[in-house]
């Protein structure tokens, strides 16, 4: 998930119930970091919008290993064939199986053939920014491989009920 902006969509809560980490690609905004901690542990780096407190607690850029694939977060990183000129070092040097990023409020799913990788934008879950829908993905890892990936629509940005 990312850019929550401050809101979080209770219907967030029975999308996450089996999974294992709940993973934000920053944007958190105030109010949403403690709630869904309650729901499932958190792994998450800090956007833009977030302040000094979810950046004393997130990184910019995360990088760790889960059931044997290699995985990079940050929230301002670009797609394949686009990525932010600081990002392209980074996925040089971590060489991810995956790279997940937020930013941009535009679900996608892509190959980067080019660096052996898989890019996730999970698009927006907040009511704040253009984008029409809220969205946020969920998915698989097991064997180092991504499976069951599912786009879930929240509904429309104005609406959370």
């Amino acid at each position: 998930m990312s850019d929550t902006h401050g809101f979080l969509d209770p219907a967030i809560a029975g999308y996450f119930a089996e999974c294992d980490e709940i993973w934000h690609a920053g944007d958190f905004g105030p109010d949403v970091l403690e709630p869904l901690r309650a729901i499932k542990p958190v792994r998450g780096v800090y956007g833009n919008i977030d302040g000094e407190e979810i950046r004393g607690e997130m990184p910019r850029d995360l990088g760790w290993l889960c059931e044997g694939l290699r995985v990079y977060m940050t929230h301002i990183g670009g797609y394949p064939g686009a990525y932010e000129r600081r990002v392209k070092p980074e996925l040089d040097a971590r060489r991810p199986g995956l790279f997940i990023c937020g930013h941009s409020h535009i679900l996608k799913v892509m190959r980067d053939p080019a660096r052996g990788l898989v890019h996730l934008n999970p698009g927006a879950c907040g009511r704040q920014g253009w984008h029409t829908v809220r969205t946020l993905l969920r998915f698989t890892v097991s064997d180092a491989k991504l499976s069951a990936m599912e786009a879930i629509e929240l509904g429309p940005r104005s609406a959370y009920s």
